[in-house]
């Protein structure tokens, strides 16, 4: 089990560019987790963004981001960031990470950052 918190979120304009961070403690081994970037946008579904293996440093993204994000981490500051670029008005969502020790589906969340894109 380990606490998630996001930051980063904000108000930017359609072709801005920022930069999320989750950090993530408690007692668990962190580096055995495999930690991933969701958003849920208004009337959706929650998405799959982008993940990251903190021992391998391999890397996954969704088809519909990868052009335009990356997914990074400090393992000294317990943090991984998704830098997105590009940002369009559908960008608009709140966007959570979320830490799974392989191989449970089970996956611990956190609370949640703002992303609001205006045209």
């Amino acid at each position: 089990q380990v606490q998630l918190v996001e930051s980063g979120g904000g108000l930017v304009q359609a072709g801005d560019s920022l930069r999320l961070s989750c950090v993530a403690s408690g007692r668990s081994i962190f580096s055995n987790y495999v930690m991933g970037w969701y958003r849920r946008r208004p009337g959706k579904e929650r998405e799959f963004l982008a993940s990251i293996n903190w021992s391998a440093e391999s890397t996954s993204y969704a088809d519909f981001v990868k052009a335009r994000s990356t997914i990074s981490r400090d393992n000294a500051k317990n943090t991984m960031y998704l830098q997105i670029h590009s940002l369009k008005p559908e960008d608009t969502a709140i966007y959570y990470c979320n830490a799974r020790l392989p191989p449970a589906e089970y996956a611990d969340w956190g609370q949640g950052t703002q992303v609001t894109v205006s045209s």
